[in-house]
């Protein structure tokens, strides 16, 4: 009687952890410091499916890559604030950067002041040729990039994927995940296509976490978008949100909403 007293307590305090999760991205998800128009976009984002996906609960230590002006910093800051860290390795900056890359980092820096909504936030900084220590080795439990695969080959190839795996996996702590959400292209589509459309091929990211030491443990459809032909004429930013054609074609584009992505769940192996 003792004994099913304790599995029954294991039992729930088993379900009350994974709905204290849900719930934490869902408030997260639903809290005052995102703005109306970032959750507008949650449709076409679906960042408490993806989230849920990848495993992120509040305890853990999650870096995310290039995080921009906050769009899933706002909900991954808010998830692990608490219990947990949330560490922005945002832009790397030096004499030769843009002036939109130091004023994105600098914005960001304004957030994380006292007071400020992603206060006791961490700043690193990365750069898939120039800066790789996105985190102390061995101490993330969740490393997270949206959307930025194709830069870091457009700019920097295979040289710049392979540095920036490598950068995650020395980061994360064994057992580790690696959520990786990008622009997918077709399998049939030309190689070529990925040097310039936006879009890179899942045989390819798969590969290059591979190499890195990765174990990709699932992917996920809940960014698909069965719509999107991934072969439009100024890429993927002839799709909205960026709309790069203006008003030429807009409601076939619109129609198409954002890109067909990819989501990818890697792991790093326990030994």
């Amino acid at each position: 009687m003792k004994k099913l007293a304790q599995y029954v307590l294991a039992a729930t305090l088993g379900v009350s952890a994974t709905y204290a999760s849900a719930d934490a991205i869902s408030d997260a998800a639903m809290s005052d410091i995102r703005s109306a128009s970032a959750k507008v976009r949650d449709e076409y984002r679906n960042p408490q499916q993806t989230l849920r996906f990848f495993g992120l609960t509040p305890d853990m230590t999650v870096v995310e890559i290039s995080p921009g002006g906050g769009w899933y910093a706002d909900i991954l800051y808010s998830v692990v604030k608490d219990n947990g860290k949330y560490v922005a390795a945002h832009f790397y900056v030096d004499d030769e950067t843009s002036g939109y890359y130091k004023k994105s980092v600098e914005g960001f820096k304004e957030k994380m002041k006292p007071g400020m909504k992603y206060e006791g936030a961490e700043l690193t900084a990365f750069d898939p040729m120039k800066a790789l220590d996105i985190s102390e080795a061995g101490s993330a439990d969740m490393v997270l990039t949206f959307r930025n695969v194709h830069n870091w080959y457009m700019r920097h190839g295979d040289e710049g994927i392979d540095n920036a795996f490598g950068a995650f996996f020395k980061a994360l702590k064994p057992g580790g995940v690696l959520g990786v959400v990008e622009h997918e292209l077709p399998e049939s589509a030309d190689d070529e296509a990925m040097k310039k459309s936006g879009y890179m091929k899942r045989s390819y990211v798969v590969s290059a976490a591979e190499k890195a030491g990765f174990v990709l443990e699932a992917s996920s459809d809940v960014n698909a978008n069965p719509m999107d032909t991934a072969d439009h004429p100024k890429g993927v930013w002839t799709l909205p949100p960026r709309l790069a054609l203006d008003d030429q074609d807009r409601e076939k584009y619109m129609a198409i909403g954002e890109s067909n992505r990819m989501t990818l769940k890697f792991t790093k192996p326990k030994s």
